[in-house]
């Protein structure tokens, strides 16, 4: 089972959309969070703890857990989507974006490459 955790500042319209696409594929299990203090869903340590593989959509969000989960995050893999802060909630260009971006990270993940 691969663990998929997908960080937005609110964890209000992208990464719960991460979520929800990915949640309902074989073989995976997905959460979201936000960066935000005012997140519906604030990442925690146990969150990165539980992730096999970080999703941030923007290179900021990505700064902010690395400046507050530094060592936690010494063997996991963040990788950033470059999907702005446009869409609502399960918008289909966003879940295209989703799709195609992770199943892409996902046929090429090597662990091994920390």
């Amino acid at each position: 089972m691969t663990k998929l955790l997908f960080i937005c500042s609110r964890n209000q319209w992208r990464s719960p959309t991460g979520e929800q696409v990915w949640r309902r594929q074989p073989g995976i299990q997905a959460r979201s969070a936000g960066t935000s203090p005012n997140a519906r869903r604030k990442i925690s340590a146990a969150d990165i703890a539980w992730a096999d593989l970080i999703f941030v959509m923007e290179k900021k969000h990505k700064n902010r857990i690395q400046a507050e989960f530094g060592r936690l995050l010494e063997h996991k893999r963040i990788h950033v989507l470059d999907i702005p802060d446009e869409y609502q909630y399960m918008d289909p260009e966003l879940v295209e974006q989703l799709t195609d971006a992770v199943a892409y990270v996902l046929a090429n993940n090597d662990p091994a490459a920390g």
